[in-house]
């Protein structure tokens, strides 16, 4: 939870973003390493693996490139950010009060 409404830092996010980007590139790499080996081993039920990989390495991308462009979303309220109430105001009292002054 950030004490402050302040945003994130331009350089903080496009590194946020930048990072993202990297892992779900490199996920693809292993899908495409994967699927190498898949043939080179000729492993059983290759029929259904090398459309889920082909279908992974198609969508990772797209997804990917979708997820670096867009903004990092805000962070949700803290759990005292939802249940904060506002102070009610109060009424003149009838009689005089008596200050100590």
């Amino acid at each position: 939870m950030s004490i402050t409404d302040a945003v994130m830092s331009i350089e903080d996010e496009r590194r946020i973003r930048t990072t993202r980007y990297i892992v779900m590139m490199s996920i693809r790499i292993v899908l495409v390493i994967l699927c190498g080996v898949l043939v080179m081993l000729d492993a059983p039920f290759l029929v259904v693996w090398l459309p889920l990989c082909a279908i992974g390495m198609a969508v990772l991308p797209w997804l990917a490139v979708l997820l670096a462009n867009d903004r990092l979303a805000k962070e949700k309220p803290g759990r005292f950010d939802r249940h904060r109430r506002r102070a009610r105001t109060l009424e003149a009292p009838e009689r005089r009060m008596i200050d100590s002054e």
